[in-house]
């Protein structure tokens, strides 16, 4: 099995950290990027496409959570994992997330 490179975990750990909006926000992790001699623009670009997948979510637990409390009627029961697989489609246009504030794409 091929392992991945220190700098790719230590870049996927820092969007893990950012977009779970963990305490410690990946910092340990920046300072091992910047030890492996991963330049400033591939950290600011993740760091980037994990704050705004954390923001979209946050954004849409909120809408949620005022729909419950104004009465609107409740979301339909989650699909199960067979129904989303079979729900995916082959081919689209259609991004499967809106870009970030520079235009990168979270997908």
């Amino acid at each position: 099995m091929n392992e991945l490179h220190p700098s790719i975990i230590a870049l996927v750990s820092l969007a893990a950290n950012i977009a779970s909006n963990h305490p410690k926000q990946g910092l340990c992790q920046v300072e091992r990027l910047k030890g492996y001699g991963v330049s400033q623009q591939p950290i600011d670009l993740v760091v980037e496409i994990a704050r705004h997948i954390r923001d979209e979510s946050a954004q849409i637990l909120d809408a949620q959570f005022a729909a419950a409390l104004s009465g609107a009627p409740a979301e339909p029961a989650a699909p199960s994992p067979r129904e989303r697989l079979a729900a995916i489609p082959i081919a689209t246009a259609a991004a499967c997330c809106t870009p970030t504030p520079s235009g990168q794409s979270c997908c």
